[in-house]
């Protein structure tokens, strides 16, 4: 059974810092794409960064570009984001995500592409 567990959210004042983490297990994790997603209230759940197997392509959603940083260790069946001068807009339930098939690169930046997804980690930044 598949499962994905983020970990790390929690409150913290505009231009702080935040890591998420993503543990996987249940999958050969090293030949899956992964992604964040975030959702806000009231709003549609979005893609926040995306990473191919082995890193080969990174994606980025064009708010967090230059501020958010996403990476994977596949030893540790793990992924991360960095998220720096974080704003008041990246308040949000942040949720970590799996998928097969990810090329071409365009399907990291989508939701259908994802074939598992966590419990999602809450992300509060203050004002």
């Amino acid at each position: 059974q598949v499962q994905l567990v983020e970990s790390g959210g929690g409150l913290v004042q505009t231009g702080g810092s935040l890591r998420l983490s993503c543990a996987a297990s249940g999958l050969t994790f090293s030949t899956y794409g992964m992604g964040w997603f975030r959702q806000a209230p009231g709003k549609e759940r979005e893609f926040v960064a995306g990473v191919s197997p082995s890193a080969v392509f990174i994606r980025y959603a064009d708010s967090v570009k230059g501020r958010f940083t996403i990476s994977r260790d596949d030893a540790k069946n793990t992924i991360w984001l960095q998220m720096d001068s974080l704003k008041p807009d990246d308040t949000a339930v942040y949720y970590c995500a799996a998928a097969r098939t990810v090329f071409p690169s365009s399907r990291l930046t989508l939701r259908s592409t994802y074939d598992y997804w966590g419990q999602g980690t809450q992300v509060t930044v203050s004002s």
